[in-house]
């Protein structure tokens, strides 16, 4: 069966699904190998549970005319989702970057939403499977979508690029993430430019942080719509950026105080305001969105514990991220500053030393008393008065359980496998 067959099937649908789980009536469900399991197994399952058609790519498993049988369902699903954008033709902005993509994508959601029905990546649904999925969650109705895009490796942004063939196309920054794939900080921005391209071989637009030099130099050749702050030559100037500790920001004439922690998140607002000037949003939409948006997800949360004030950034972590988010936690003029922070995951050869680097960066400060949890942190154990190293969560654990932390201001952040949001229920 070709894909305008499939895509008509499709059609009929409600939902997609790959999950059995997630089943929802008239749902078409595309059954996905994975490492440890054959979704092809759960095709009559998800029939049973209300899909009305199942895409496999076995044929021991077909049952009847609900039934498509491919070569391969991954392929069919990738190949699917970019029919379904070429038969919608709605506008896509897509993102990538090494930090912010989330958040950034969240924001410019919320602020696009108030003119116009817009749909985004839910989550961080921005691989070769999510931004499929992602694609075909995009209907008649929707006005604008918005796909976020990740990648560990060299010609994955180029793929999904060709998969969702952007009409825009923002990357937040180009930082030390998933260096084991990329092979380093050059190839993350060899990678991450991979969306640059694209853009310049259909003459699509790029939106530019001018306060980023490298983004500068990259689009020198593109079309693109530009913010700074104060620079004079961009097509959006945000005015004044500070942080107590919630981000605020004055552009053209408002202020806007934000629940988004740290001054890092700037530029993630900055180009959710840009982007909403651009598609004409009105300046008061967009400040109510950006007043309006609450940050979930351990990213930025500012949590409320007893006599304890916590910043929750413990989502993901990279010697980047990392970085500023200390930098930040260092400014604040809080007493009793404990940072605990986790090990950074996907560095490859790369890892002691940036870790190594994390813990000289607070080796000279006096205000916070650090703990340093996972095994590549524990492995660059030094003394000082204010440190611990735990090689374990277990360890940080057993320790905090015999601490009583009372009005005190807590930094949490770490790679997502430390899920150190754990700690909040020690504290």
């Amino acid at each position: 069966m070709n894909i305008a067959k499939i895509h008509a099937l499709f059609l009929k649908c409600k939902s997609i699904s790959i999950d059995t789980r997630k089943i929802q009536p008239n749902s078409f469900f595309v059954a996905i190998k994975g490492d440890n399991f054959d979704a092809n197994t759960f095709a009559n399952e998800a029939l049973e549970k209300g899909a009305s058609y199942v895409v496999i790519d076995n044929a021991d498993y077909y049952i009847d005319e609900r039934t498509v049988l491919v070569k391969d369902s991954l392929q069919t699903l990738q190949a699917l989702a970019q029919y379904h954008r070429n038969y919608l033709k709605l506008p896509i902005i897509a993102l990538t970057g090494s930090n912010g993509k989330t958040t950034t994508k969240e924001l410019i959601h919320a602020v696009l939403s108030t003119k116009y029905r817009t749909k985004a990546t839910v989550g961080n649904l921005n691989n070769h499977i999510g931004v499929p999925l992602t694609l075909l969650s995009f209907t008649s109705e929707t006005e604008i979508g918005i796909v976020e895009m990740g990648a560990n490796h060299k010609k994955e942004i180029e793929f999904l690029c060709e998969l969702a063939q952007p009409d825009y196309g923002y990357i937040t920054n180009f930082g030390k993430a998933h260096l084991e794939g990329f092979g380093g900080v050059l190839g993350v921005v060899e990678g991450k430019s991979e969306m640059y391209d694209y853009l310049g071989k259909f003459a699509k637009l790029a939106f530019v942080n001018l306060e980023d030099s490298v983004q500068v130099e990259k689009t020198k050749s593109l079309k693109h719509y530009t913010f700074g702050i104060n620079k004079s030559n961009a097509n959006v100037v945000i005015l004044d950026v500070k942080a107590d500790p919630f981000v605020c920001i004055d552009y053209a004439g408002l202020s806007l105080k934000t629940h988004l922690i740290g001054l890092y998140n700037a530029n993630n607002i900055n180009a959710a305001i840009a982007i909403g000037n651009y598609f004409e949003v009105s300046k008061e939409d967009i400040k109510k969105a950006l007043e309006g948006y609450i940050p979930e997800n351990n990213r930025s949360q500012l949590i409320t514990k007893g006599t304890n004030q916590i910043i929750l950034d413990a989502y993901n972590a990279n010697p980047s991220s990392m970085a500023v988010a200390i930098e930040n936690f260092k400014q604040l003029d809080n007493a009793n500053k404990i940072a605990i922070l986790g090990d950074m995951f996907e560095l490859g050869g790369e890892s002691l030393k940036e870790h190594a680097a994390v813990v000289a960066s607070l080796a000279n400060q006096k205000s916070i008393v650090c703990h340093f949890v996972g095994a590549d942190f524990f492995a660059n154990s030094l003394k000082n008065e204010n440190f611990h190293f735990h090689p374990s969560f277990n360890d940080l654990s057993a320790y905090l359980k015999t601490e009583k932390i009372e009005n005190s201001t807590l930094l949490i952040k770490g790679s997502r496998g430390m899920a150190l949001e754990r700690t909040l229920e020690i504290i």
